[in-house]
């Protein structure tokens, strides 16, 4: 496990648009670069942070600018629609 390169309290943290407003949603936020103690992910710029808007002192989901890409086009192309 890795530190967050930015406090995520700090961040200033968004929803979707077409969030109806409530917590129900995931917010995501940029950090700032990989951190060094996480050598898959050092250099490769910015960090796309997700957390459960209903605990945003929990877990948080960090991925480089690519993974993000990628997860999100798995979740709109329904990618993992039979996990749930």
């Amino acid at each position: 496990m890795h530190t967050l390169p930015n406090d995520p309290t700090a961040l200033t943290w968004r929803k979707s648009q077409r969030s109806d407003g409530g917590n129900g949603c995931v917010e995501v936020a940029l950090a700032g670069n990989a951190p060094v103690d996480a050598p898959h992910k050092a250099d490769r710029g910015p960090l796309v942070l997700i957390r459960d808007s209903e605990n945003p002192a929990g877990p948080v989901l960090a991925f480089t600018g690519p993974e993000a890409r990628a997860f999100f086009a798995g979740i709109k192309d329904g990618e993992f629609d039979d996990l749930i």
